[in-house]
């Protein structure tokens, strides 16, 4: 019985030794989770015998124990990098199609443009629109748009009506005199009409910028001003945009009458527009709590402090950004910014009973339960840190002392085995 009770001291050494190992030579792996040796008695079974008379005969490893502890987080810089700030892990599809979880959040862009780790595995995530909203609960490959343009849209053609069309904050002077003839801007307009000026580019469906410029002209009545759109400058034609009545506060008044404008095809060169486009009215508010008024009349000179359109052209991808929620922000060379997706994250009921395999995986297991989809920062999902990674968890300095611990098990136990076979030579050689 010394015998086998030694040698599984052994075997369990070694094993201890081999976990130690493992650790340290991963002490620098990205998103690696220490193990850790536990050890069992073991008994022989015996029918009758009494509880203090059944000796052990040894001892056995019942389990290498993950610990997900969370890891250190080093700054990287590379936005793409990226990090989980508590509990979660990243969902990836590996070459064979196969899901896979991992921590470690070293991913890149292969060449069509999906977020791929080391060994090709593509990291999942949700599709969303254009403002990060989920448009599914399924995950799918995450892919950022570096293999085409961004299409273009038209002025007045965003999906949310309240953004739709021209915006406007701007003071007009309130001792400005009177600058309509007959009761009416004509053209051509003079200098003292484009003093109280501004221009903003509009857009066709084709992304072709119409630079399209607002007048502000000061009829014969007391507060009421022209708003007149044109394309060369009031040299010839003026659109009309309404008008705009102002109290004696300076603010607008319910009289206030602003209008739509169509510009016709090829109105700014051949082409351009490539069909006739509709601009919404000028947007001033409506002196609501939610929206109000955005053109005052102080008497202060003129000052445009923010003019802004819905429309844009065609553009490249140039930034990403990726928020501690997980949505992929897309910048564009067009000024642009969308929403490309959002990470997802994974969490299991059991950690421990995940399944640890090559290249930093995990995989689910009938005892790590059913996988649990989400996305950070949503139940108990960790946080996401771009431009970061996580590091090891392993503690360096207490797996070199562990170590000296195992080698001294060994030699306990080897010396054991020596010391049996001492009392069996002495019993052998006994006359």
């Amino acid at each position: 019985m010394g015998f086998g009770t030694g040698l599984s001291g052994l075997q369990a050494s070694s094993s201890n030794l081999d976990v130690i190992g493992h650790n340290i030579a991963n002490a620098n792996t990205v998103g690696m989770k220490a193990g850790r040796a536990e050890f069992a008695e073991v008994y022989a079974s015996s029918l009758g015998a009494s509880g203090g008379s059944n000796g052990g005969i040894g001892v056995t490893v019942s389990r290498v124990a993950q610990m997900f502890n969370q890891g250190n987080i080093r700054v990287t810089s590379n936005t793409l990098d990226l990090a989980i700030n508590g509990p979660g892990f990243f969902k990836v599809l590996q070459t064979d199609g196969s899901a896979a979880y991992t921590r470690n959040g070293e991913f890149k862009l292969d060449k069509e443009g999906f977020i791929v780790t080391n060994s090709s595995a593509r990291l999942q995530g949700y599709p969303t629109d254009p403002t990060g909203k989920r448009t599914t609960v399924v995950t799918e490959d995450m892919r950022l748009p570096t293999g085409s343009l961004i299409q273009p849209r038209a002025t007045g053609t965003d999906p949310d009506p309240s953004r739709q069309g021209l915006f406007i904050t701007a003071n007009l002077n309130s001792g400005t005199q009177s600058q309509s003839v007959g009761g009416q801007p004509v053209v051509p307009l003079g200098s003292d009409h484009r003093a109280n000026g501004t221009a903003v580019n509009v857009y066709d469906e084709a992304g072709n910028p119409i630079p399209l410029e607002v007048f502000f002209i000061k009829s014969d009545n007391p507060g009421e001003w022209y708003v007149r759109g044109s394309l060369d400058g009031g040299a010839a034609t003026l659109f009309d945009m309404g008008t705009v009545t102002f109290d004696s506060a300076g603010q607008p008044t319910t009289n206030a009458s602003l209008s739509a404008i169509t510009i016709a095809a090829g109105a700014v060169s051949p082409g351009v527009p490539t069909a006739a486009i509709t601009v919404p009215p000028l947007n001033i508010g409506d002196g609501s709590a939610a929206k109000p008024f955005t053109l005052t009349q102080f008497a202060s000179k003129f000052s445009v402090y923010d003019l802004k359109q819905d429309g844009y052209a065609a553009g490249e991808l140039t930034s990403i950004n990726i928020a501690e929620n997980g949505i992929v922000t897309a910048r564009y060379s067009n000024g642009t910014s969308q929403s490309a997706g959002q990470v997802g994250l994974t969490m299991f009921r059991n950690v421990q009973g995940l399944q640890p395999i090559n290249g930093g995986y995990w995989e689910a297991t009938f005892d790590s339960g059913e996988p649990i989809p989400g996305a950070p920062q949503e139940a108990r999902m960790g946080s996401l840190r771009s431009g970061a990674l996580e590091e090891s968890n392993v503690d360096l300095t207490g797996e070199l002392v562990n170590m000296i611990v195992a080698q001294r098990s060994y030699q306990a136990n080897a010396q054991t085995i020596k010391t049996q076979d001492q009392v069996l030579s002495t019993l052998v050689n006994l006359r």
